[in-house]
């Protein structure tokens, strides 16, 4: 069922600033699916988020099979049998037998093989030796063995009635393969989200063209691109925009219409040409603007009638740093899935920040390595500007220092979110 996101009052709040925690707190409480459902076949399911409940209609294995290639007997025969067995069956998979094993005797069987009756364990055949004797087949088994050696159980991976996957996952490739392991060949899942991407400045060009003096290529279209894509959702290229209120107001006004969310780069500032900021005003509402965060304080968000609304700032730095910890939950949560904050682990700071300046959470970019002692910790890229993509290259994830730090020190454990 489809449901608004944000409410228009949602976001009202008493603060120029929003810490990061606070930021994250309204989003986590105010966002909810948007996102329809359809049916699907297994086969394409691998990256959607479900939308149903996976219960195991059966027991999965179904019945007690061979987990190796072997030899299938009683085990209180063998040490009356002294662990020389007649081999009476042969069973391979798909072929089960309905013949009860006798006393002193073995069935040769191969993995995945139901267990013939009466059995109760499976020797390695490379344990095991063979041979005749009066013309017929005799296999010896080492001792040793416990009860129930070699054997699945029915039911041992999955119990009938037993909850696989709740709605709300994203299928990995073991979610499929247990999906598959209960019969199931279609499943609901989420409808991929709409997200439109717009690039906004008269100095903005796509590569392939020829810049002139004043002019930058527009990297940033490619980075959302490239991060959206690892959301598994459908992307719309509203293209670069120049500089005026009316042509942004038109385009933001259309894809709104059409989109589940808009994110944009650039314009999110007080200054003249930041047409974004109050093209958002006109059209919709701004319910989120100025976190107290570095890099990414004039991220903006916000709604146009029920599309959700993301102006990222326009360095690269910030505009990824703002998507990972606040876009990429969002549209989780919209498209059906968790509102996932970023995963963090502490590691030893291999670095040093004499100042730092309080009441704002600082996000630095960091580089795994490995010290003398032989530890892991994590080093600071040495340059803090955020129009910098070298240092997304480089980095392997974000170093988080929160407000109330007012420097770091060379050895303490420091917060890290890996790159996802």
């Amino acid at each position: 069922m489809t449901s608004a996101p944000l409410l228009n009052d949602c976001f009202l709040h008493d603060k120029d600033r929003l810490r990061h925690h606070e930021a994250l707190a309204i989003l986590k409480d105010r966002m909810a699916p948007v996102a329809k459902i359809e049916t699907i076949p297994l086969t394409e399911a691998g990256g959607r988020i479900l939308a149903q409940e996976i219960i195991a209609p059966r027991d999965v294995p179904m019945a007690d099979n061979s987990a190796v290639d072997g030899y299938a007997f009683r085990h209180s025969d063998h040490e009356p049998a002294g662990g020389f067995f007649r081999l009476e069956q042969r069973i391979s998979a798909g072929h089960p037998s309905e013949t009860e094993i006798g006393p002193w005797a073995a069935a040769r069987i191969f993995t995945g093989a139901l267990m013939p009756p009466g059995a109760d364990t499976v020797a390695m055949q490379e344990d095991c030796e063979r041979h005749d004797q009066d013309g017929k087949p005799f296999v010896i088994v080492p001792q040793g063995l416990k009860k129930g050696a070699n054997r699945r159980r029915a039911g041992e991976d999955l119990a009938a009635g037993t909850v696989l996957l709740e709605p709300g996952q994203r299928l990995r490739p073991q979610d499929l393969a247990a999906i598959a392991s209960t019969g199931l060949n279609l499943v609901s899942v989420y409808k991929r989200l709409k997200v439109a991407i717009l690039s906004n400045g008269d100095e903005i060009r796509r590569p392939g063209t020829e810049l002139k003096q004043g002019e930058v290529y527009d990297s940033n279209h490619f980075l959302l691109r490239g991060l959206l894509e690892q959301m598994d959702v459908e992307i719309e290229d509203l293209g670069v925009l120049n500089d005026t209120q009316e042509q942004i107001a038109a385009t933001l006004k259309e894809a709104a219409a059409r989109s589940d969310m808009i994110l944009t780069t650039g314009g999110a500032s007080r200054g003249e040409e930041d047409h974004i900021l109050s093209a958002l005003d006109e059209l919709g509402q701004r319910h989120m603007w100025q976190l107290a965060i570095k890099p990414g304080r004039p991220m903006m968000f916000g709604q146009i009638g029920s599309c959700v609304f993301l102006g990222l700032p326009g360095n690269p730095v910030a505009a990824m740093v703002c998507f990972l910890l606040y876009a990429r939950p969002v549209l989780s949560r919209l498209g059906g899935g968790p509102f996932s904050e970023a995963q963090r682990f502490q590691i030893p700071a291999d670095f040093e920040v004499a100042k730092k300046k309080p009441d704002r959470r600082e996000f630095y970019r960091g580089t795994l390595a490995t010290d003398e002692t032989g530890r892991t910790v994590v080093r600071k890229f040495d340059r803090d500007g955020s129009g910098l993509i070298t240092g997304l290259r480089e980095a392997h994830g974000l170093i988080e220092i929160p407000e109330e730090a007012t420097s770091v020190a060379r050895g303490s454990l420091v917060d890290f979110i890996p790159f996802p």
